[in-house]
């Protein structure tokens, strides 16, 4: 297993190995022989192709790498299929475990075929939640500020270091709320539309309906969606 550091000379760690190029190849060359006309957006090689009637699929062949090279089996390939900014279709899988999380808009979400839904949990301190921490840690205050209030106030706080799964996870009630910061389109396309179609609610962390590509995501059953935002609320800190 081989792998490369993407941040050289003091930038921000971020690890690639063999496995994020090669499945990435077999993504890409999978939809452009059936889609031609679409466009790729892919975590390792960037963009591809102009896209037809304005979809563009999101690919991260391996969301989850550092945990991959060190042999934890939390990871997953996430993929989205988006027209113009909203997602149609989404496709998380877990190889290790073998879960696969799918959704199409307006069709709602399933596990391995069978229907999902977000929790019923109705309060944070009945809930577990989770987070990820960004590769650029330079500036910790608000991150350990946000993590200290959860912590406090939760029942517990994961991190497991896939923002495709803990989203998954979010839409069949494992975690009641998930929130992080600093992630990329192809880290949550898939996860957006599949927390939605479960009944779930994304936004930023000021409340603002969440945009791929934004830089702030909370993901909630809906239920605690409210008390989430004030815990996450910049001003505290």
């Amino acid at each position: 297993m081989r792998g490369r550091d993407k941040g050289l000379g003091g930038e921000p760690f971020d690890l690639v190995t063999d496995a994020d190029t090669a499945a990435e190849t077999v993504i890409i060359d999978t939809i452009r022989a059936v889609f031609p006309d679409h466009a790729v957006r892919a975590e390792e090689s960037g963009e591809r192709g102009a896209a037809a009637l304005d979809y563009t699929w999101l690919v991260d062949p391996l969301d989850g790498t550092v945990n991959y090279a060190h042999q934890l089996p939390f990871a997953a390939v996430s993929i989205a299929l988006v027209k113009g900014t909203e997602p149609m279709a989404a496709a998380v899988l877990n190889p290790f475990s073998g879960e696969f999380f799918s959704a199409a808009a307006g069709r709602g979400a399933r596990l391995n075929g069978e229907p999902v839904r977000v929790s019923s949990a109705g309060r944070v301190a009945e809930s577990l939640l989770a987070t990820g921490f960004p590769y650029d840690r330079s500036r910790p205050g608000p991150l350990m500020g946000r993590l200290e209030r959860c912590i406090r106030a939760a029942r517990g706080v994961r991190r497991f270091g896939s923002a495709a799964l803990d989203l998954c996870f979010v839409a069949c009630g494992r975690f009641s709320g998930y929130w992080e910061q600093g992630l990329k389109p192809w880290d949550t396309a898939a996860g957006l539309l599949i927390v939605q179609e479960a009944g779930g609610r994304v936004t930023d962390f000021s409340g603002h309906p969440f945009g791929i590509g934004g830089d702030e995501i909370l993901a909630s059953n809906s239920l605690i969606h409210e008390e989430m935002l004030a815990l996450l609320e910049a001003e505290a800190f």
